[in-house]
């Protein structure tokens, strides 16, 4: 195959593009400076997605577009103009690749556009699967937008798949790339009550899951990307604490996250109990259905 990935300098898309790379497939990067030739064989391609402008010759005839580019949710204190990157990164880049799907003389048969479950809003106790109507908040907003913009690449008759993320277990990035450190330092303690819901996905699950849904052409729309048994904070602390040996018993109350971290603190105490529902329904497998499977992949 022939995949062209953007936000492959990140956690899911460099993992990805090592993926397909090893197997014997093709790769293009989309990158925002000058293409380099690259030791791993991957080719690059230069596009800019604040000005939606990408080359729709470097998508003509590739098998699939792997769209995760996006400025981090956790990266900055969310400033006004902080939130408008978030926002905009994700939507203008996104907005850009459908637009050159569509200017394909061979447009790819398949778009798999990122998002989170971050567009489920804060869900309580309710497990909650593709089917649930979005929040009302700054995320579930920014998700709204980001998948309607992939929709566009329909019109070309791709397929199109919004892939919504849980959080990645992996000491290399994201949420646990911070958390599991202060772990190790011994201050891993429950974050705000314990209680909330979090939806994980183990990193290795997430690379077979994008490529699953590459190759099983029966499946389109939303599909959330969580493993299927979410964890309140407190077990997932729990879980942390037992398998790296360290305690953590120390909490930190929801308003000193708020204070340091500022309105992403209300991301982190809220609770989301997502479950895979169209990816079991398609006949994927997880190799690490458990949050203790998936951070014992990640840490041994």
């Amino acid at each position: 195959m022939h995949v062209v990935i953007s936000g492959s300098s990140g956690l899911i898309g460099g993992a990805l593009a090592s993926s397909l790379l090893a197997d014997g497939h093709r790769v293009t990067r989309l990158v925002r400076r000058d293409p380099q030739t690259r030791a791993d064989g991957s080719d690059e391609a230069r596009w800019d997605p604040r000005a939606g402008a990408v080359d729709p010759a470097v998508l003509d005839g590739a098998d699939a577009v792997v769209g995760l580019a996006g400025a981090g949710v956790g990266d900055r204190r969310w400033t006004v103009r902080y939130k408008r990157e978030i926002h905009d990164s994700r939507v203008r880049g996104t907005t850009a690749l459908a637009a050159a799907i569509g200017g394909c003389e061979k447009p790819p048969p398949v778009f798999v556009s990122g998002s989170a479950v971050g567009y489920y809003g804060e869900t309580g106790e309710a497990v909650v699967d593709e089917s649930a109507a979005p929040g009302d908040d700054f995320l579930a907003g920014v998700c709204q937008d980001w998948e309607a913009a992939a929709e566009g690449a329909r019109a070309a008759g791709t397929r199109v798949v919004t892939t919504r993320f849980g959080i990645v277990v992996s000491p290399r990035g994201g949420a646990m790339g911070r958390l599991l450190p202060l772990a190790r330092a011994g201050l891993g303690g429950r974050l705000g009550s314990g209680r909330q819901y979090w939806s994980y996905i183990s990193l290795p699950d997430t690379v077979r899951a994008l490529r699953h849904l590459i190759d099983t052409e029966s499946v389109g729309g939303p599909v959330n990307m969580t493993a299927p048994h979410p964890a309140t904070n407190r077990d997932i602390t729990a879980t942390i604490g037992r398998t790296l040996h360290r305690p953590t018993i120390l909490p930190v109350p929801g308003f000193a996250l708020r204070l340091v971290l500022g309105e992403f603190a209300d991301g982190i105490l809220m609770s989301q109990r997502v479950v895979p529902g169209r990816l079991l329904e398609s006949g994927f497998v997880f190799e690490h259905p458990t949050f203790e499977d998936a951070l014992s992949s990640a840490v041994h």
